[in-house]
């Protein structure tokens, strides 16, 4: 039998008297924005990072493309949403980015953002000679105090040569120095991935408090549960209860962030107990929510 699916984004199977919200691959709402001419923030050799500042909406949208040099995706305030090529198979992974974070995109990586937040959005373009040994994938990066202010003093203008050169030298080696987190999910690809897992994962993203099983997220994609489970296992590595958890924590961090009470964040990810989101949350960060909370 072949199963035929819709254009439309798959609602959670609960609540489908819920409206249709937008395709987190596709612009059906919001401000597309131009991605324009770069060629006065084009990196070098001679002047390896280069900042581009630019204040936008919530639900602003950069369409794919890439770029022959590496780019790390800040935003000084607000939340993106940052979807990237990452590694030799050429595996699309999702990255929910705040203040305190930040995703490094190597060059020639097919990406796209949105904003979910109204954001201070900070792209720092890196020529390729500068890229540390062995980042050939996508990373997200812990912006330390350091590091924050560096872009800040960088992003400012007029900057003598010499004053450039040393920012940008000190901006390339706590980039270097950056401690990581494994807060990517990862998505299939976009031209040869599953449609049905990916109308799935999609689903799953926007409604992350939903508690469906996998199964009844299945039924709306007209495969089978066993299906879709082997689906998530050759296309992404995951189960889908692993994958869940990725998704979780992409979703919980920058609610923490922002200062939400745990309780909040906690029923925002679809757990009834708050106890039961902390064990989660500690077993996969090493810390307890609180410890994020305000950062």
């Amino acid at each position: 039998m072949i199963h035929r699916i819709s254009d439309k984004p798959l609602k959670p199977p609960r609540q489908a008297s819920r409206p249709a919200h937008r395709s987190m691959t596709r612009v059906s709402a919001g401000l597309l924005m131009p991605l324009g001419d770069t060629g006065g923030f084009t990196p070098s050799p001679a002047r390896p990072v280069c900042v581009r500042s630019r204040s936008l909406l919530a639900d602003t949208h950069f369409e794919p493309h890439f770029h022959a040099w590496a780019q790390l995706a800040y935003c000084a305030t607000g939340v993106l949403q940052v979807t990237a090529e990452s590694g030799p198979e050429g595996r699309e992974v999702s990255y929910i980015v705040p203040p305190s974070r930040a995703v490094w995109i190597p060059p020639g990586a097919r990406h796209h953002v949105t904003v979910l937040e109204a954001a201070e959005f900070r792209t720092l373009y890196i020529d390729a000679s500068a890229t540390p040994p062995g980042w050939s994938g996508c990373r997200v990066l812990v912006v330390s105090p350091l590091l924050r202010e560096s872009i800040h003093a960088l992003d400012t203008s007029p900057l003598s040569a010499p004053r450039e050169q040393l920012l940008s030298g000190l901006v390339l080696d706590e980039l270097a120095h950056a401690d990581t987190q494994a807060l990517g999910v990862p998505m299939p690809h976009p031209q040869t991935g599953d449609k049905r897992l990916r109308v799935l994962c999609e689903a799953v993203l926007r409604s992350p408090a939903e508690r469906a099983t996998l199964a009844e997220w299945a039924a709306g994609t007209g495969a089978s549960e066993r299906t879709v489970a082997r689906l998530f296992r050759d296309e992404l590595g995951l189960s889908y209860q692993q994958w869940r958890q990725q998704a979780i924590l992409a979703h919980a961090l920058p609610l923490l962030t922002r200062g939400q009470p745990v309780s909040a964040v906690a029923a925002a990810s679809g757990y009834a107990s708050d106890s039961a989101f902390s064990a989660m949350f500690k077993a996969a960060m090493g810390q307890p929510p609180s410890h994020f909370q305000g950062k």
